[in-house]
């Protein structure tokens, strides 16, 4: 713990801190959702729950706001290809597409991590900008590169479908921001 406080103090951080960072995230960005899919499993709602709450973010957005911008980034990059290297998730067929959600997340998050705003303001424009990113992303490769396989109805599906997970991190990820950062204080 007195290395995320060290983390939050830092405005520059070495390039160590933001490696095990992006390392530490990394793995989260793997095990998280495993939780979430386990319990799916067990309950009968298989891949739902991941969908629903998406618990790679969580990780790949603490990275950002923790780390700063390169480490939120290559979390972000990397996360899914270990996932699916490890797991076979996400799908092949949006491994791209959340590779660059999850990338614009960990950037976003890492440019604001200095910023004097509300944390919760800090996830949501990260949201924000992941979402946008990906649906430009989905729009290109289905209009300019003319693929079959994914349908534009996936961009709003995705987004209603994870209203829960956007729930989620606008409460955690501010909640764990703030205990980290006045843990020194109490």
């Amino acid at each position: 713990m007195s290395t995320l406080i060290k983390t939050i103090e830092k405005s520059r951080l070495s390039v160590k801190t933001q490696t095990l960072a992006a390392i530490a995230a990394i793995i989260g960005a793997v095990a998280v959702p495993q939780l979430f899919h386990a319990i799916g499993a067990v309950s009968g709602l298989g891949t739902a729950l991941g969908e629903t709450f998406l618990p790679m973010h969580l990780p790949i957005i603490l990275a950002g706001l923790l780390a700063g911008p390169y480490a939120g980034a290559i979390t972000g990059l990397l996360g899914p290809i270990v996932s699916f290297l490890m797991i076979g998730m996400p799908s092949s067929l949006m491994l791209p597409f959340m590779m660059l959600e999850l990338c614009t997340y960990g950037a976003l998050s890492g440019l604001l991590r200095n910023a004097k705003m509300p944390n919760i303001a800090k996830v949501l424009t990260a949201q924000i900008g992941g979402r946008l990113i990906r649906a430009a992303a989905i729009l290109i490769a289905v209009y300019l590169l003319k693929n079959d396989n994914i349908k534009i109805a996936v961009i709003w599906k995705s987004i209603i479908a994870g209203l829960p997970g956007l729930l989620l991190q606008w409460s955690l990820l501010p909640l764990l921001m703030y205990r980290i950062e006045n843990h020194k204080k109490v």
